[in-house]
């Protein structure tokens, strides 16, 4: 090949598992986890993410088996586009995303009737609303297999994220404001070819537990009362495509099958629970140390004490701690904040 052969820039855009904005996203302390499981751990070859959420974590082990899980569909779409153990064409993707991204002139649909100027304007969610229609009718038509099109929703998803008119959750958008970004697809580089034992799950983690197992399983379930489908149900709605009655300022829909045991006064008898059922070498706990710090809301629904017992009664028990500044929708600032892994070397 000639050396001053300038290859052409592609006509497309590329996103990474990252790009994407989500409460208690763990990807900047990836370091730390990997560094608390290679110094601690032996002989891993599979590694369950079973409140994998965006699978930030999960990206981190992709030489081994691994099992992803969320309890929202919307995520488990995203983790089996990028760890799915089927096959796809690149091509496909590429072709649709730059297709999509080429329209400009939409018809009313469920997205415009219920959503238009709110998180978005009425264009995007024209074309939000198109998009989603498109993929789901030619999946049925058999032109895509489930990755595929598990591929085409994150990317919608991932580029409703970066547009929103939010900041970064869908508990309320912002009156009165011009909509300055709008929606373009962009490219998941997700590997072709994944470990074919990859198994990716939309189940209560509590019930999956107990048909798994792994060398290492990796708990990072909510900490506090907020639960995830009330601040992503609108991606939640488009990801699972049922086109539901929306109702209130926030247009959500119902969500009542959606919720988690770990936003409530439960949490600690549900943890219990699951770390009974846990079938694994090593348990890793990921819990943030916010026990008291912020309002009623924020505050840790399980106690350190209650932690530390339970883990305790599975296997030996080891803690580390990292200081970093987590991702928020407010304006909260809080002092020595830090995220604490709890490592049970089971019985």
């Amino acid at each position: 090949m000639d050396g001053n052969l300038q290859l052409a820039a592609p006509k497309y855009k590329t996103a990474l598992i990252n790009n994407r904005r989500y409460l208690g996203n763990k990807y900047k302390l990836l370091p730390f986890i990997t560094d608390v499981v290679n110094k601690n751990c032996k002989n891993i070859n599979s590694v369950a993410d079973i409140f994998a959420g965006t699978g930030a974590v999960s990206s981190a082990f992709t030489d081994k088996t691994i099992i992803t899980n969320d309890l929202l569909y919307s995520n488990y779409l995203c983790n089996y586009a990028w760890f799915g153990s089927e096959p796809y064409k690149q091509e496909l993707i590429i072709d649709y995303v730059t297709y999509y991204n080429s329209l400009s002139n939409f018809s009313d649909n469920y997205m415009t009737e219920n959503f238009a100027n709110t998180y978005f304007s009425y264009n995007d969610c024209a074309k939000i609303g198109f998009i989603r229609e498109d993929i789901e009718i030619n999946y049925n038509n058999g032109n895509m297999n489930s990755r595929e099109r598990a591929l085409l929703v994150t990317a919608l998803l991932y580029a409703m994220d970066k547009a929103a008119n939010t900041c970064g959750h869908y508990d309320a958008y912002r009156k009165g404001v011009k909509f300055e970004k709008s929606i373009e697809l962009n490219v998941p580089l997700a590997k072709v070819n994944n470990n074919e034992k990859n198994q990716c799950y939309n189940e209560d983690a509590n019930n999956l537990v107990k048909k798994i197992n792994a060398d290492l399983i990796y708990i990072d379930p909510p900490y506090n009362s907020r639960q995830y489908c009330d601040a992503y149900h609108l991606l939640e709605n488009v990801a699972r495509w049922e086109k539901p009655k929306v109702f209130g300022v926030a247009k959500k829909m119902d969500r009542k099958g959606m919720k988690s045991q770990y936003c409530t006064k439960n949490a600690s008898e549900t943890f219990k629970m699951l770390i009974k059922d846990i079938n694994a070498k090593y348990i890793l706990f990921s819990y943030n140390n916010m026990a008291e710090k912020g309002n009623g809301r924020s505050n840790a629904k399980i106690s350190d004490e209650d932690i530390k017992n339970i883990l305790k009664n599975k296997g030996s028990l080891k803690t580390f701690s990292e200081s970093y500044k987590a991702f928020t929708t407010g304006k909260s600032d809080i002092s020595e904040n830090k995220e604490r892994l709890f490592l049970c070397t089971c019985f």
